[in-house]
């Protein structure tokens, strides 16, 4: 993937979201692989800018560390706080006053899956799995496993639907 494909690569996930889209622009652009020393001093000052308006003046907290894949979607910029070692697939939806982290200090961070949709207000914390196809309630406080294609609510969440497809088994003749 070139440079301006992986800058833009949010962009058809936040067609209609304006915010979305500046915010996953400059999230990318900060978040450019620097693996040889001439690319991190060139992508300095504006992992610095990047740093002081997005997570001291607007308040949302998504280190420009953080692995998160194509197709992410965030509402409601303010007080979104995930930590740097956590790990976001592909077309995550992040909703206002979300935190995503670890429990204890040094403490190991969720893996949320493919298509994981995050209500406002949501806590997911510690060393879980959060599979592909997920909605994650409103306040919910996630601190255990979640299966895929599952939705939750709660604090502490509970999965209320697994919409896992069962295939019966082929009989034996």
């Amino acid at each position: 993937m070139g440079i301006y494909q992986f800058i833009i690569q949010d962009w058809e996930a936040n067609s209609i979201n304006t915010k979305g889209r500046i915010f996953s622009t400059f999230f990318r652009i900060a978040n450019l692989p620097s693996g040889n020393i001439l690319a991190r001093i060139v992508l300095l000052p504006f992992r610095i800018f990047y740093k002081l308006i997005f997570e001291w003046i607007l308040g949302i907290e998504i280190p420009h560390q953080v692995k998160i894949g194509a197709g992410l979607t965030v509402y409601h910029l303010p007080a979104i706080v995930i930590h740097r070692d956590v790990v976001i697939g592909k077309n995550c939806v992040l909703r206002q006053s979300t935190t995503i982290g670890n429990k204890t200090d040094n403490g190991a961070c969720p893996v949320i899956g493919n298509n994981v949709n995050i209500g406002a207000s949501v806590c997911i914390l510690g060393d879980v799995v959060i599979g592909d196809n997920v909605v994650i309630g409103a306040g919910s406080v996630v601190v255990k496993s979640i299966p895929a294609n599952s939705i939750v609510v709660g604090n502490p969440a509970r999965i209320i639907k697994n919409t896992q497809i069962h295939q019966t088994p082929e009989p034996v003749i």
